[in-house]
């Protein structure tokens, strides 16, 4: 048979896309798989990370679909965000315009490649459908407390006039105009994240048998559960006097309470209230002021890979126990979102405080000790367990128990309490851009911040905007932002902040979830979630193993907690496969090393694509282009399609009587192989994921099959390689099993013949003092003396006259002599 990828491909594209072969089905009595890989961003063209992502999620899908399951595996765009308005500005062209002419794109790209993906459930984020709900959602967030208003410290670029993520700074400075970043009080929306910090940090107990390890661990670090102290520190007469009694005290938070009498200075965050107060009033020497405003700019992550900086303050705090006097600086390691944006500093016991203390020569009093001592002229400092000495009444405890003790003594005498504190910050949603989803709250004079009427919904975005990168053109749009209150009736002004398109993609598989009948009248359906959901297999990249799988968990629960689902957890199983490399670097326009799909797909076609990104790597490691592996890809699917023509009219009347007892060597050997295809394939999809080694597998089954001649072993062989290969490379088994079977081997799951695993016989190496020799064959259950005997004749050369030392048999793998000489 000869292999046209061509028209292979486009024939069995059409087919599927006719008879709407993956849709899922209605009837929510059969049992289900839902196969996710985490939907793209509409970029203009797919790229290679998309397609092995995408490869994978398909893989999936196929094998289980051929199963008799009932398979959703949808696909849609996270199609808002900043790039299209960058491009709007270089383009002159609307957001909306680029982003949906590129989805139309990208569409035939994917479908190119042969997807299984629902073409009824697709969906952007950017519909005003989908905005509809979403901003249900959001509105019932803010009637539970969920979602609140308050100013807090942002990156704020003023030549663009707007807030900018970390992530959005280089060097300080904004990605798009270049301009240097302030930081800058401003009002905005924020989610109550950490209300649900510690179930999602308990249940990630409940994935850990199905995440990867590193995922699970990042985001335990990023939720950041600690257990302390908090208690304050009680500000002296006369700084109280120097901050005009606007100030008496402040709370500071500790996981170190056993090293509270090492104390030697206190430390505030460059946005703490005190620090702030000093600086608007000018209570400080104009260089410090100064050096403070300078440390004011930075953002906080910038901060923590900058050298340690800091001023006094020049005022001091009492020490809790001892009443001593401490001296208080400001300092751009202490963090103003934990905590409460103040430290107490013990030089002598955490590294941080130590280096900050020989910087700037302040002192260090060691309080616990080692079996070594006191150390004179700490060069670092000690942070071992240990014994604590000077401090009073707890002097001689181990560290460890004098924690509890020490709490436990600020309770009782109304100093402090032991509190849980979570690195978890409350998310903030606003962003000061048009192509977003519009935030829907009312601004009145005199209601106050209220809700948009659930019946008006979307909010819709106006199209008639230019985007200039200057500014938010909701802002200054002459009509949209004019409203009445749907309160009093009054005059009023719309939210003109958008969402963070985190919020589409923390609840998207809900919404493929539901059934695209019932779209317009729901936006999540509680039924078909109880059936979907949780997502069995989810598929997508290492770099979205913090933020997005943290917020997708969260929305989850909340919207569990809404009613509009009984899944607490989005997803069950999670594979993230490693990036795409040329060169030993990641594919990129600005390194000029991009493949492009497209191009091999026209050369070679998409199953060869398919087959390289699957054989080329584990799916979890990184993958390097190999243009001679694509190339041997397309060899083997040329060779795999071309040797069909060994299966007959004979082979397919009787291979499904094959009479295995019957068989010569070369004959078991090639069902054998076949059949270790078939149980690899099972492994491979509900185990391991290496589908690396489930080709190599099926590339060796072919070889075997090449060795002997029997008609109905080849049909066999193939009745089951185009079953378990078609997940991978699909329109050539279609093909293949059209022709040959009329599909019936896509038609449930394959059993599993065990005779073909019965050994008539083994092959034993035989060493002669380590070193192999020959090889021989016996049966499987010849004695140790026959094995003996047999391995004597066959080494006898080697053995020659030399005395017998030792004779060793290892069962099912070799004979060992060990001769003197």
């Amino acid at each position: 048979m000869e292999y046209n990828s061509k028209d292979i491909e486009k024939k069995w594209q059409n087919f599927w896309s006719e008879k709407q072969s993956f849709e899922p089905s209605d009837d929510l009595t059969k049992e289900k798989k839902y196969i996710l890989s985490m939907f793209p961003y509409p970029s203009g063209r797919i790229h290679m990370g998309h397609v092995r992502n995408y490869c994978l999620g398909d893989a999936f899908a196929r094998h289980f679909r051929k199963e008799k399951f009932n398979v959703l595996h949808p696909i849609g765009w996270d199609s808002f965000g900043m790039p299209a308005e960058n491009a709007a500005i270089k383009h002159k062209l609307h957001p909306k315009k680029w982003t949906y002419e590129n989805i139309g794109y990208m569409r035939e790209e994917l479908r190119s490649l042969g997807l299984s993906f629902s073409e009824t459930r697709e969906f952007a984020t950017s519909d005003e459908l989908y905005t509809k709900w979403e901003q249900e959602f959001i509105i019932k967030m803010h009637e539970a407390g969920i979602i609140y208003r308050k100013s807090a410290i942002v990156n704020w670029c003023p030549h663009d006039q707007t807030v900018l993520a970390n992530e959005q700074l280089e060097e300080g400075c904004c990605w798009r105009c270049g301009t240097e970043v302030v930081q800058k009080e401003m009002p905005g929306y924020y989610v109550a994240i950490t209300k649900y910090a510690q179930e999602l940090l308990d249940d990630l107990q409940v994935l850990k048998n199905d995440w990867p390890s590193q995922v699970l661990t990042m985001q335990e670090n990023w939720i950041g559960r600690s257990e302390g102290l908090e208690f304050k520190f009680e500000l002296s007469v006369e700084s109280k006097a120097k901050l005009e009694r606007s100030f008496s005290k402040y709370f500071v938070f500790t996981t170190r309470p056993d090293t509270i009498y090492g104390v030697s200075y206190s430390a505030l965050a460059p946005e703490h209230p005190i620090v702030k107060y000093i600086v608007e009033n000018n209570l400080l020497p104009e260089k410090k002021i100064k050096a403070i405003k300078e440390m004011q700019k930075i953002s906080e992550r910038d901060r923590a890979t900058q050298e340690k900086e800091g001023v006094s303050l020049e005022i001091d705090v009492m020490h809790p126990l001892t009443g001593e006097k401490i001296p208080v600086w400001v300092a751009n390691f202490v963090l103003s979102s934990y905590g409460g944006g103040a430290v107490m500093a013990v030089p002598a016991h955490d590294q941080r405080d130590f280096e900050f203390a020989k910087k700037y020569d302040l002192p260090m009093k060691q309080v616990i000790v080692g079996s070594e001592g006191i150390i004179e002229n700490l060069t670092e400092a000690y942070t071992a367990e240990g014994t604590l000495i000077d401090s009073e009444g707890f002097t001689g405890l181990p560290n460890t128990k004098a924690k509890k003790a020490i709490i436990y003594h600020f309770e009782q005498n109304s100093l402090g309490s032991k509190q849980i504190n979570f690195k978890l910050r409350d998310w903030g949603v606003s962003r000061q851009r048009y192509w977003g989803a519009p935030i829907p709250f009312i601004h009145c004079d005199d209601c106050g911040l209220v809700a948009e009427k659930i019946e008006n919904l979307p909010v819709a975005l106006p199209e008639d905007v230019e985007i200039t990168g200057e500014g938010n053109p909701l802002d200054t749009h002459p009509t949209w932002k004019h409203c009445s209150c749907p309160n009093c009736g009054k005059p009023a002004l719309r939210e003109t902040d958008t969402l963070d398109t985190f919020v589409q993609s923390s609840w998207y598989f809900l919404r493929y979830a539901t059934n695209p009948k019932s779209w317009n009248e729901v936006g999540i359906s509680k039924a078909d979630s109880d059936y979907w959901m949780d997502v069995d297999q989810y598929i997508g990249g290492i770099e979205h193993a913090i933020l997005h799988l943290l917020y997708a968990r969260f929305f989850t629960k909340v919207l569990n907690d809404l009613g509009y689902t009984n899944s607490r957890e989005p997803f069950k199983r999670l594979l993230t496969q490693g990036m795409v490399l040329k060169d030993g670097a990641k594919m990129s326009k600005s390194k000029g090393n991009v493949v492009d799909p497209d191009l091999i797909v026209e050369k070679y076609g998409a199953d060869t694509a398919r087959l390289f990104m699957l054989f080329a790597a584990p799916p979890t490691k990184e993958l390097e282009w190999n243009d001679s592996a694509v190339d041997g890809a397309y060899r083997f699917i040329k060779k795999f399609f071309e040797r069909a023509t060994n299966v007959t009219s004979n082979g397919l009347a009787n291979f499904k009587s094959i009479n295995h007892s019957g068989l010569n060597k070369e004959e078991k050997e090639a069902r054998k192989k076949v059949y270790e295809a078939l149980v690899k394939s099972n492994e491979v999809f509900t185990k391991t994921y290496t589908f690396n080694t489930l080709i190599a597998s099926s590339m060796e089954a072919l070889n075997a099959l090449q060795v002997q001649k029997n008609e109905s072993v080849w049909a066999e062989g193939y009745y089951i390689l185009t079953n378990i290969l078609e997940p991978i490379i699909p329109h050539a088994c279609w093909e293949l099993s059209n022709s040959l079977f009329n599909l019936e081997n896509f038609d449930g799951k394959l059993e599993v013949k065990e005779e073909v695993f019965k050994l008539e016989s083994i092959i034993l190496a035989v060493t002669v003092n380590g070193k192999k020799r020959c090889e021989i064959e016996v049966t499987p259950n010849a004695s140790k003396e026959e094995i003996l005997a047999q391995a004597k004749v066959a080494a006898a050369k080697w053995l020659g006259e030399n005395e017998l030392l030792k004779e060793i048999v290892v069962p099912n793998k070799l004979v060992n002599f060990v001769i003197k000489g």
